[in-house]
């Protein structure tokens, strides 16, 4: 397992546009994904371990992030199933309904929208204002392997509230860190 730090944000970066399935059956794309202030796109996976340390705080923070901000998230799940059976789609959908995910969770089976993106890790977070352009690329908390005790600050929470009220994210961000996706032997 190799443990990568997400690259600095890329600020006001168009988000990239996609259409993928989703463990509910529909097609998702950038435009039905986004809430009226903005849009988190998460790259996850089901087999990591820094993801699996996060599902509690994930389901929570997205859901404040939609219900009191208006910022809507979507799941990707990127890496390649024949090589970690865990992450296959029949497995999406036991974690997604184990953790009652509040977000739509897709496949990206071909990983070229994991490429657009420039994604490198589960967890690796793209947070984009009301106008899609890029305002966070950071971690979800202090969180690695384990999850961090209560009471810590809640990075990419704080960060996506700064973005719905003012449309810009913090200048300061600390990168999110994770296992790398596991790409396709072409």
């Amino acid at each position: 397992m190799v443990s990568l730090t997400t690259p600095v944000c890329e600020f006001d970066k168009p988000a990239i546009d996609f259409n993928l399935p989703g463990i509910d059956g529909q097609h998702w794309t950038l435009d039905k994904a986004k809430g009226p202030n903005g849009l988190l796109v998460m790259f996850i996976c089901n087999h990591c371990p820094y993801v699996k340390a996060i599902h509690k705080r994930l389901v929570e923070d997205t859901l404040t992030l939609r219900d009191e901000f208006g910022i809507n998230s979507i799941a990707i799940m990127s890496n390649d199933p024949n090589e970690y059976e865990e992450d296959s789609f029949e497995n999406m959908k036991k974690i997604a309904e184990l953790w009652d995910f509040p977000f739509p969770y897709v496949m990206d089976e071909t990983q070229e929208v994991a490429k657009a993106y420039g994604a490198v890790c589960t967890p690796d977070f793209f947070g984009y204002n009301a106008e899609l352009k890029l305002q966070y690329r950071g971690r979800l908390d202090e969180s690695r392997k384990e999850t961090a005790p209560d009471g810590v600050r809640r990075d990419l929470l704080e960060a996506m509230k700064q973005v719905s009220q003012t449309g810009q994210g913090p200048l300061e961000q600390i990168p999110s860190m994770g296992c790398s996706i596991k790409w396709k032997n072409d």
